[in-house]
């Protein structure tokens, strides 16, 4: 394996176990029983310094693992595929160049990510666990924790992107 190779390896392993800590240590409970949590901003972050390939594998096994954890086991595939592909087209949109500013692609990405999560997570109750329209209930919180995301997860990127140590990867 190359220097580079293995350094986002080790990165990638690193994003997933803080986005697994993000989602589960800040938790604000919803009145529908799921949770708020900074888990977005990390899932985001991954994509951005990572790229979308080695971002989009750390987001989705660190989410994918705070569900294992915290007892949502039947949202495990879900929120796998979800954060994934949210990671995958963020980190594949920061990379269009057409808008100059960095924190502009950052935010611009991120919410296009995060209303794919939104929208992922709300056919995923709706139609693999069964829900139908009540999981229309959850799509306020699922918001809230897609704002937040973005906003953390771009700020975060900004100012670690001029560190020296994340443009070596």
């Amino acid at each position: 394996m190359k220097d580079k190779t293995i350094k986002k390896l080790v990165f990638a392993a690193l994003f997933a176990a803080l986005s697994c800590v993000a989602t589960m240590v800040i938790r604000i409970p919803t009145p529908i029983g799921g949770y708020i949590h900074a888990g977005d901003a990390v899932v985001l972050l991954s994509a951005f310094l990572l790229g979308p390939w080695w971002g989009a594998a750390a987001a989705g096994l660190g989410s994918g693992l705070a569900d294992l954890i915290a007892g949502y086991g039947l949202y495990v595939p879900g929120t796998f595929a979800i954060k994934f592909i949210v990671a995958l087209l963020a980190g594949f949109l920061l990379g269009c160049k057409s808008v100059k500013s960095p924190l502009a692609r950052a935010i611009i990405a991120g919410v296009i990510g995060e209303i794919v999560m939104v929208l992922g997570y709300l056919a995923y109750e709706a139609l693999i666990l069964g829900y139908g329209a009540a999981a229309v209930g959850g799509v306020p919180m699922n918001c809230i924790q897609g704002a937040f995301g973005v906003i953390a997860g771009s700020a975060l990127y900004v100012a670690l992107s001029k560190t020296k140590f994340f443009n070596t990867l």
